[in-house]
């Protein structure tokens, strides 16, 4: 039995050709959107590409963009499917290809969904090539005179100014890492030489940060400085007062940053997936609905159009048998004498006295 079958005129196949027409155009708008998305998401990743470890994280916005592409080409292929569809005559050439079509559509809508489903999937490869890429980064912040590593410097100071953030996972992340280049140390002081000595690895470290930490909004002056030493400063105290340099850690806030462009392009992408779907259902009733004109011979007619000519089950056995019976058709005895293990023929003598002759039936 037919799966959501539906009855058509001849006026009603042409109106579904002619808005189908239609969508498959709008359509074509939406793959250049997820094109678009996936450029403007891939643009963004590479603007902070010094401070993200090399992953996957491009794998969404280059499955964005490959969909995109798609979209546009099958959907104008279908434009132009649907147009002929709207006569009969025009039909018979699109009568073979348009099923293909319909599976490779199918398979395309998939990928949509798929694409959708990995913008909020990506958080984790995200948080980790971050944290990654944000540890060498303040390891090599001081090395302003080593190729290579010269914009790093720059680079962390507009990412904490822009995001408002300090370090890694917080402003404590700088006490742990010599961040003040040797060139800019006076060596003679006997502070700089204690701090060397007292550090295993020879490293100058201090409980400090960069000056773009700062906070401008606080109404003191920035303690940059000595964060836990309270008797440096006048009327401090470490544990009660409120820092003015920015407490949150550069992973949170990019992250956070990154998760709410995923998760609005994410929502475009299911919302397009929806509606590439709608139009690939109303493809797959006119295309029924046309071959069935064909064949009762009246081009003028009604005629019923369906989702699945036979239930889901049935569908879906028919399909696994034609899986498995491709599968052995292509089976190939690659040993030398082998016989073919589907065949079970044992020998026999041909002889006359071993053959039954059965009557043919006479053709009536």
């Amino acid at each position: 039995m037919a799966v959501l079958k539906v009855k058509f005129t001849k006026t009603k196949r042409d109106k579904l050709a002619q808005i189908l027409w239609i969508l498959n155009w709008v359509s074509v708008v939406s793959g250049i959107i997820l094109f678009s998305l996936g450029l403007f998401l891939k643009i963004e990743i590479k603007k902070r590409n010094e401070v993200m470890a090399k992953g996957d994280i491009n794998s969404v916005p280059n499955m964005l963009i490959s969909v995109g592409v798609i979209a546009c080409i099958i959907n104008f292929l279908g434009g132009k499917i649907c147009y002929d569809c709207s006569d009969a005559n025009k039909f018979s050439r699109w009568k073979l290809v348009m099923l293909p079509y319909i599976v490779c559509t199918f398979c395309f809508t998939f990928c949509i969904l798929v694409g959708a489903l990995m913008c909020y999937t990506m958080r984790n490869e995200l948080e980790e090539s971050l944290y990654l890429g944000l540890r060498d980064a303040i390891k090599f912040y001081k090395d302003t005179d080593i190729p290579g590593r010269c914009f790093l410097k720059k680079t962390v100071d507009l990412l904490q100014i822009g995001f408002h953030c300090c370090g890694n996972n917080g402003f404590r992340d700088w006490f742990e890492i010599q961040w003040v280049s040797a060139r800019y140390l006076n060596m003679a002081s006997k502070e700089v030489q204690d701090r060397l000595k007292s550090n295993v690895d020879g490293k100058f470290l201090v409980d400090g940060v960069p000056f773009s930490c700062c906070n401008p909004s606080s109404p003191r002056p920035c303690i940059q400085y000595q964060l836990t030493n309270n008797s440096a400063h006048y009327n401090y105290d470490f544990l009660t007062e409120e820092l003015n340099i920015w407490v949150r850690g550069c992973r949170e806030a990019l992250l956070d940053y990154y998760t709410a462009i995923m998760r609005s392009i994410g929502i475009a992408a299911l919302l397009i997936w929806l509606f590439e779907l709608s139009v690939l259902i109303g493809v797959r009733y006119l295309q029924t609905a046309m071959k069935n004109v064909l064949l009762l011979g009246d081009l003028e007619g009604e005629s019923d159009g369906w989702l699945l000519e036979n239930s889901f089950v049935e569908t879906a056995k028919y399909n696994i048998n034609i899986i498995k019976n491709f599968g052995k058709a292509n089976q190939i005895s690659t040993v030398s004498g082998m016989n073919d293990p589907n065949i079970d023929v044992q020998n026999t003598n041909c002889g006359k006295n071993n053959v039954t002759t059965k009557s043919i039936p006479a053709a009536r």
